[in-house]
């Protein structure tokens, strides 16, 4: 895929990883699982980047390949011009700084035997921000940008809600001022009403202090309201990637259309027949041979079912890979 002339903030190349798992009792299987499956994108400045698709398509893996807390197999992932995937311990901790994460459980991702206080301060301590007698202010500052007051810094995580918790969350992405903040499923274990605040936060955040997203969701609403770009996954591989009003105005690939025509509209004057998918999503373990998607799919053709379609530019920053095309 290309990436746009202007410098992008975050470039992915052709992002590889695989799983390898056994299965079976007493004489044990090995499998590989293509987790992700040469992947390529960019994220540019101040941009929500979205990367949606069903649950278990490797949006996830993606984004954890990019920071490395999981390590590729293959593939570069630049951050400017900095390849993080050949850098050491020392220089990945060193650029770390600029790249953090949201997870997507904000109660499991804080630690319950300490104070919210504690939590935000510890790393400040180990990398040496600010002297120490300065951090506590620093961290109350911090806390009030997201939407919480000063008495909640002696708190446990216990004592919050999730929407709390989640703000806490995005206190600690934002420690050491990062340039790139990957955004795993941020919303998605929260209520609708909370969802929104978050997002609205995020947004706020963004144009303040000029954030770039990497924004997993599962949630094409969400997506939509939040991104300007987006790619779609199935099974380790995009299918589609445009921007937004591209993607949800003129899906090319028909797995896209139908998650699209299976999103609600937010309007109870319009009559909305939900699309369903036929069959059961394959198994990444042994996926269908050819397109991915075909056994599934109501345009397939044969050869669907023997070649996996080219990835195909239409455009800029337009591409699809489906037979339908090309």
């Amino acid at each position: 895929m290309k990436t746009s002339t202007k410098q992008p903030l975050l470039t992915v190349n052709r992002l590889t990883k695989h799983f390898h798992i056994k299965r079976g009792f007493p004489k044990s299987v090995s499998y590989t699982v293509k987790a992700v499956d040469d992947v390529s994108f960019h994220v540019n400045r101040k941009e929500a980047f979205g990367l949606a698709g069903e649950s278990g398509c490797g949006k996830s893996t993606v984004g954890r390949c990019v920071l490395r807390l999981i390590e590729p197999d293959s593939g570069q992932v630049f951050l400017q011009n900095t390849d993080i995937t050949g850098l050491n311990n020392q220089e990945l901790r060193s650029i770390r700084k600029k790249m953090q994460i949201i997870f997507q459980d904000p109660y499991s991702s804080l630690n319950p035997r300490r104070t919210i206080g504690q939590t935000l301060e510890e790393p400040m301590r180990v990398h040496k921000l600010c002297e120490n007698d300065n951090i506590r202010d620093i961290v109350i500052d911090l806390l009030e940008n997201v939407g919480l007051s000063a008495g909640v810094i002696d708190k446990y995580p216990h004592e919050f809600s999730g929407g709390q918790r989640q703000r806490v969350g995005i206190a600690r992405a934002l420690l050491f001022n990062p340039e790139l903040i990957v955004a795993d499923e941020a919303v998605s274990a929260l209520d609708v009403s909370i969802q929104m605040q978050i997002l609205q936060l995020l947004q706020n955040l963004k144009e303040k202090l000029s954030l770039s997203y990497l924004f997993i969701s599962h949630d094409l609403a969400v997506v939509r309201y939040f991104c300007q770009r987006v790619a779609i996954m199935y099974l380790g591989k995009f299918v589609e990637l445009g921007s937004v009003s591209q993607i949800f105005d003129e899906p090319l690939h028909p797995y896209t259309l139908t998650l699209r025509n299976a999103s609600p509209i937010p309007d109870p004057s319009i009559e909305q027949a939900f699309a369903q998918l036929k069959g059961e999503v394959p198994s990444p373990i042994s996926p269908p041979q050819g397109c991915h998607f075909h056994p599934r799919c109501a345009k397939a053709k044969d050869i669907c079912s023997r070649e996996y379609p080219k990835w195909i530019e239409l455009g800029k920053g337009r591409g699809v890979a489906c037979h339908l095309y090309g």
